[in-house]
């Protein structure tokens, strides 16, 4: 149980990163300042960083659903855990942080629920 709690707990972070990451250009939106000042890398356009929101809301609920020990939380953090694992090139270079705290947290499910069976018993 161990490890679904801390794979909970990182899937909750990863979430709360996304949404700080859109709250945190909210500002920059409302003002018109140009983003290339706060951002040193290429500015992200508005729709990556509404589905980064979106995103986040999704890692909240998964991240909760497995802290709460629901088996519906640990396949939905599983499928987005894969998911995160399969977009992360195209999302360079924040892509490398959501590579490392999703399968991070996917090895510790699966290993938690796996546990030390062998392929060949």
């Amino acid at each position: 149980m161990k490890r679904y709690r801390v794979a909970a707990i990182i899937i909750i972070i990863h979430g709360l990163i996304e949404l700080i990451g859109f709250f945190s250009l909210l500002p920059i939106w409302f003002i018109g300042a140009e983003q290339s000042v706060f951002n040193p890398f290429e500015p992200p356009s508005s729709e990556i960083v509404i589905a980064a929101a979106f995103w986040g809301i999704l890692r909240l609920i998964a991240g909760i659903a497995l802290f709460r020990n629901k088996m519906w939380g640990l396949a939905f953090s599983v499928i987005i855990c894969t998911v995160v694992l399969a977009m992360m090139l195209t999302i360079l270079p924040f892509g490398t942080i959501d590579g490392i705290l999703a399968s991070s947290a996917l090895i510790l499910m699966l290993t938690q629920y796996f546990g030390t069976k062998k392929i060949i018993e």
